[in-house]
């Protein structure tokens, strides 16, 4: 369940006013056009509501993708190298000035960071770069959401979802390893935190924990038997117990410990950064959580299969205390209050209507949804064991001691630079017509927001003016 990005905006400029060029007159006007469908698709996305933005995200994945071999032409011009086996002279007449919204950045409860000034083509590219990435992310999510609506998805909807995802997942994690490559050669840090070396080092662990579960969740059968257990329409009753065999369900715990180690990866990588939005740090905890409490299920499957149930459920409870909800014991489990039961059905309805609304779903990694899994197989075994087998259950906390080491199962892919194809460029060899005007974007700017926005809550009409920095908290 990928992290719910907020696509960030940005503010309307001119190439032509800080570029010039004697071999490709035309390339800064056309990169201000470019950029001009970028801005205005991103503003267009982040006014639609919440349920419609999914299925506009191919459109700001294609305008993305337009616009970035432009900055890439912009920057092999500054540079001095080739772009599609032509040098571009590129003269930097003042340097550059654009603003970027820090979606991922620290801020005040209820109210968006403030858009960043920031200098240089390099933060430009940067930004575009990670917009796309988090484009890739959001896709991935989008497809993930199949698999948990009410409606069970068939074999061959769930593999071209997951398919989709996992493929989502290597493209944004190209994106991030690449940034993080080429910000190594920075000699200082920007003053936006989306494009710092912890943050996108950060999101490259991340996302490559998210593929490497989504591995896993390709052939994983027991989150489709809790969601048939809470489908209404469903009429089957009774089912068969899913069979897993005995290697791959070590096979899938070695996995899920390397999505847990990337995750603590991301997780020490976000401790250096104290500005990061709270939300991201929650999230990749969750993630490191739910990996761990997965890999102590399949931990806990393969010794049930070997006919040590006993074990089987120390792992389960094991899986419960990685997961960070309260462990009980069989006495305390039989004497649960009925308040305890009445909020644990409360939580569960509410995740559920979560997932049918397609809004604010997933925000916790998974963890909830691992733990249903868990709580489903700790109640058949615990009863099996009490009815039939009667095995002594050992304590968890030398079993988590002595788990196996992670396994890796994807490769980094590597980010190929998308470059402007060889007739867009003979094309920019010609000087622009003067009557031409670059196309900045028709949606209104919101540089200005935080000063002509919503006045402070409780303030008079026409008073807002009173209120220091237009602040909403006094």
């Amino acid at each position: 369940m990928p992290f719910p990005f907020n696509l960030p905006t940005t503010s309307s400029i001119s190439f032509t006013d800080f570029f010039s060029s004697s071999t490709h007159p035309s390339l800064p006007l056309c990169a201000t056009t470019a950029r001009g469908v970028v801005r205005d698709a991103l503003k267009k996305h982040k006014r639609l509501p919440p349920s419609s933005q999914a299925s506009n995200l191919p459109t700001v994945h294609s305008v993305l993708s337009e616009y970035i071999p432009y900055l890439f032409a912009l920057d092999a011009g500054l540079s001095g190298t080739h772009c599609a086996g032509e040098e571009i002279d590129l003269v930097l007449v003042k340097e550059l000035e654009v603003e970027w919204r820090a979606t991922l950045a620290a801020s005040l409860p209820g109210r968006e960071p403030p858009r960043i000034k920031l200098k240089s083509l390099e933060s430009e590219l940067f930004f575009a770069l990670s917009t796309l990435a988090y484009a890739h992310s959001l896709q991935a999510r989008a497809h993930l959401h199949t698999l948990y609506n009410a409606t069970l998805p068939t074999p061959e909807q769930r593999a071209n979802a997951i398919g989709a995802s996992m493929r989502s997942f290597l493209e944004a994690n190209a994106i991030h390893t690449y940034l993080v490559n080429r910000a190594g050669q920075w000699n200082t840090q920007p003053v936006a935190v989306d494009i710092t070396i912890p943050l996108l080092g950060a999101l490259a662990e991340l996302t490559m924990a998210e593929a490497t579960l989504i591995t896993v969740l390709k052939d994983d059968p027991y989150p489709a038997v809790v969601l048939e257990d809470r489908n209404k329409q469903s009429k089957d009753w009774m089912f068969k117990g899913v069979e897993i065999p005995k290697v791959r369900a070590h096979l899938f715990a070695r996995l899920c410990l390397a999505a847990s180690e990337h995750a603590s990866k991301a997780q020490a990588m976000l401790g250096r950064s104290v500005k990061v939005h709270e939300s991201l740090v929650k999230y990749v905890d969750d993630l490191r959580r739910t990996a761990k409490g997965k890999a102590c299920r399949f931990l806990g499957i393969d010794a049930e299969l070997a006919g040590k149930t006993g074990e089987a459920i120390a792992w389960l409870r094991g899986a419960t205390k990685e997961l960070g909800f309260a462990a009980m014991g069989a006495e305390e489990e039989k004497k649960a209050s009925g308040l305890s039961k009445l909020k644990k059905e409360w939580q569960v309805k509410r995740e559920d209507r979560k997932i049918e609304k397609g809004e604010g779903w997933g925000t916790d990694a998974g963890k909830f949804e691992e733990g249903r899994v868990v709580d489903m197989l700790l109640q058949k075994w615990v009863k099996m064991n009490d009815t039939m087998g009667v095995q002594l259950i050992p304590p968890s906390e030398p079993l988590l001691a002595g788990m196996p080491s992670g396994r890796e199962y994807h490769a980094a892919k590597l980010f190929v630079t998308p470059a402007l194809d060889e007739d867009s460029i003979v094309r920019m060899r010609a000087p622009p017509d003067p009557g031409d005007a670059a196309f900045k974007g028709d949606e209104e700017d919101s540089g200005d927001e935080e000063e002509r926005g919503i006045a402070p809550v409780g303030a008079f009409p026409g008073t807002k003016a009173e209120y220091p920095g237009g602040s909403g908290y006094y």
